[in-house]
């Protein structure tokens, strides 16, 4: 069993539009994860059911600083209209709540170690990933690439980060950057079909990273 904490752009509703939903935001998605998991791991972010947005800024900052101490695992969920443009990244949920699960923190004599992080990619409202993700890149060896650039610092500094990643042999790539291969980035990259057809499975793929996080330049600052 994990603790599950779940960051996303509530929102955002530049998603996928579900069966049954007059209108879509991520949120609804994250009532699909909870129905996923059900009783076999604890969403923290919804274990009590509060309401926040009646508090001050500090007050919620605080109450998910201490849901996310509480955690082991955190999924981010990745959107088309995750980020604000207009917004620096220091004033956005996201980026922080990513920088709380990644550091150490010690209360009255324990110590919570860095989550285990997985990134689950949402599909926009034309059911692609592409604003993301893009397959085939490479008429040799089929590689994706990941637009990491897209997303904000702490996201994609924790992508793709392995000190001693292992390398295609594409001949393509000879004189640019060679596809990684393996458990290339501590924040691991999984499409949504993929993962809530099997979320058990994923969970455990980031927990096992986890327990390899010295093989990973870890960033852990906004």
């Amino acid at each position: 069993m994990a603790k599950i904490f779940i960051s996303y752009k509530y929102a955002d509703n530049k998603v996928l539009k579900l069966p049954d939903r007059f209108r879509t935001t991520v949120r609804d998605y994250v009532d699909l994860i909870q129905d996923a998991i059900g009783t076999n791991h604890i969403n923290k972010g919804e274990q009590d059911g509060e309401d926040l947005s009646h508090f001050k800024e500090q007050t919620v900052e605080s109450k998910l600083r201490d849901k996310i101490y509480d955690s082991s695992v955190t999924i981010v969920l990745i959107s088309p209209g995750m980020k604000e443009p207009l917004e620096r990244e220091e004033d956005q949920w996201i980026p922080w709540e990513i920088a709380y699960s990644l550091r150490e923190s010690t209360r009255n004599g324990r110590t919570s170690h860095t989550n285990a992080m997985l990134a689950v990619v949402l599909p926009d409202f034309l059911r692609s990933y592409q604003y993301f993700i893009e397959e085939n890149t490479c008429r040799y060896c089929n590689c994706t690439t990941y637009k990491t650039n897209t997303l904000f610092r702490i996201l994609s500094a924790n992508m793709f980060n392995r000190k001693n990643p292992e390398y295609s042999d594409c001949p393509n790539h000879i004189f640019g950057t060679k596809p990684q291969r393996g458990y290339s980035s501590y924040i691991h990259i999984v499409k949504w079909n993929e993962f809530i057809a099997n979320p058990n499975h994923y969970i455990e793929v980031a927990k096992s990273i986890r327990d390899k996080a010295d093989e990973y330049n870890i960033s852990k600052t906004v």
